[in-house]
């Protein structure tokens, strides 16, 4: 590992996940000028889907968080394999989270934190964001949460 950014990887303890590659007719990333779009990315580590259900349901609050940030890890993933290394992301621009819930269910907003929460301890205040946290029926393999990213990149 090098680089400001992974070695504050190794000091959280985290590592990332291979960078999946696309399961049907699009491309994991696309860098226009400073900014990387990075496809949405659900929560599997190398392949392998964890936390299948809905939140409400039979997924809990703090599982949906843990499954947030395993989908921050595999866009970090994306985005390492874009532009090389992560000290070349400048800052997190925006994200997308889509919550597999009950309808009854509310707390989008707490879950996609994982993901928003795994930014800022990695990238500081360049790791703050714009976003979106909704909740949705149904997401691809059962899943419970997928990210999607834009990030300023040098």
């Amino acid at each position: 590992m090098t680089g400001r950014t992974e070695a504050r990887l190794k000091q959280l303890k985290l590592e990332l996940p291979d960078a999946a590659a696309p399961l049907a007719n699009y491309v994991p990333y696309v860098r226009a000028g400073d900014l990387l779009f990075v496809s949405g990315q659900v929560c599997q580590w190398n392949g392998e889907r964890r936390f299948i259900g809905k939140l409400g349901a039979s997924i809990s609050l703090e599982d949906g968080q843990s499954a947030a940030r395993l989908c921050g890890l595999n866009l970090l993933a994306q985005a390492r394999a874009a532009v090389g290394e992560l000290d070349r992301v400048r800052r997190c621009v925006r994200i997308n989270g889509f919550v597999n819930c009950a309808p009854d269910f509310v707390q989008q907003p707490q879950v996609i934190n994982g993901c928003s929460d795994l930014f800022v301890e990695l990238l500081g205040d360049a790791g703050r964001h714009s976003r979106v946290a909704v909740g949705v029926a149904s997401l691809p393999g059962g899943v419970a949460v997928e990210i999607d990213a834009v990030f300023e990149v040098g």
